[in-house]
């Protein structure tokens, strides 16, 4: 029979147990692997292992007797983060029996090693996210390779994230009815597509207001990640920053003007707070470094058939002349150019139906309600 050592994330038995799909008969102990240490990876919600002085100690897990479907399962989970495995020896605790095993170790060069790894720190911060896209990705297990699991996985950890929020962060039910998930029955779940967004079909019944199950019926969503929307705002000068860029929904449309008037915006990445995606994508698409956010009610823009959820933000920040320019991200061959206009000309814009995006009208007519009390205590 197999055993590998854990040291980081699949120390969480939650995370552990899903990878391996519950059919295990497994036998985990706790274990020291002498001569190495665990470092958070830079910029990423999970840690790298290092070779390092004999006097080192790493604490894990040593997971005994597994099967060869169980090593697959490992292997295909392990094989989107680039991980191959080495020989080691490590200590069973408490009596100290010396085991030979295999431990998952980084290619080399592929990641930057940060701050000392916490595994208390991560589940606190990321554990339920995690748990949430190794749903989606042990899916793929089977039907899907390692490497396309590695380049989708940044929007598999977006999708979770969402999901965890939409758990976390219920909205009141006193004027809806108190129905829930318990009130809805999902017999089949599908995705037939999935790449950078994904397609979701469900079969289900949910209950109706007679209080009586629905019959089943076929019901298909855009699935997208949580987003922030972002619309700058000098109530110093009274101007605000929009922004233009070529979009395929309305090239797919058959608009014969497919670049659009919008407010900043950007999908949260996994594990990130609002407020800190909104600084970001201010940054990245228009060089802006903002003061205080603002936020507006949170809210689905189309849930007829789409997941997505904004993040709304009045931002107040410095907009001079030549706040404006030609932005965005090169890797994500976004092209985006800033017009930097006085208030009044984007109620003209959205009046003669040139600025047509909702975010953008819905932020624009919140500004417009609490414009003088912004521009009276700036």
């Amino acid at each position: 029979m197999n055993s590998l050592f854990f040291y980081g994330t699949l120390c969480h038995r939650p995370l552990l147990d899903l990878v391996l799909g519950g059919e295990s008969t497994c036998r985990i102990s706790p274990a020291i692997l002498p001569g190495h240490v665990a470092n958070w990876v830079q910029n990423q919600p999970f840690p790298m292992i290092s070779e390092r002085e004999a006097s080192a100690q790493l604490s894990g897990l040593l997971v005994q007797d597994l099967s060869d479907q169980d090593v697959a399962r490992l292997n295909f989970y392990e094989g989107g983060f680039d991980y191959s495995l080495q020989e080691v020896m490590v200590q069973v605790e408490p009596e100290g029996t010396q085991v030979q095993t295999q431990v998952y170790f980084p290619t080399p060069g592929l990641w930057t090693p940060g701050a000392v790894w916490n595994l208390r720190d991560w589940e606190q911060q990321f554990g339920a996210m995690t748990v949430e896209a190794a749903k989606e990705v042990m899916e793929g297990f089977g039907h899907v390779s390692p490497d396309e699991i590695a380049r989708r996985f940044p929007m598999i950890r977006t999708r979770a994230s969402s999901r965890v929020r939409a758990r976390s962060e219920p909205a009141p039910t006193t004027l809806r009815a108190d129905y829930g998930v318990q009130d809805v029955a999902v017999t089949r779940r599908g995705r037939p597509y999935t790449k950078f967004f994904t397609l979701e079909e469900q079969e289900l019944s949910f209950r109706k207001y007679s209080g009586e199950m629905s019959a089943v019926v076929d019901r298909a969503a855009f699935v997208g990640g949580d987003a922030v929307i972002v619309l700058p705002y000098d109530p110093v000068r009274d101007r605000v920053l929009v922004i233009e860029q070529f979009r395929i929904g309305p090239q797919a449309r058959g608009d014969v003007h497919p670049w659009l008037l919008e407010p900043i915006a950007g999908r949260i990445d996994g594990g990130e707070a609002p407020q800190d995606c909104a600084r970001r994508e201010a940054m990245e698409e228009a060089g802006l470094k903002l003061d205080r956010l603002i936020p507006l009610p949170p809210h689905y823009p189309s849930p007829g058939a789409n997941t997505e959820f904004f993040y709304p933000f009045i931002a107040l920040c410095d907009l001079p002349d030549d706040a404006g320019g030609i932005g965005g991200v090169e890797s994500e061959a976004e092209d985006i150019r800033s017009h930097v206009i006085p208030f009044d000309r984007l109620m003209d814009l959205i009046t003669s139906g040139e600025a047509n995006v909702g975010p953008l009208i819905l932020a624009a007519f919140w500004l417009a309600a609490n414009r003088q009390d912004l521009r009276t205590h700036s």
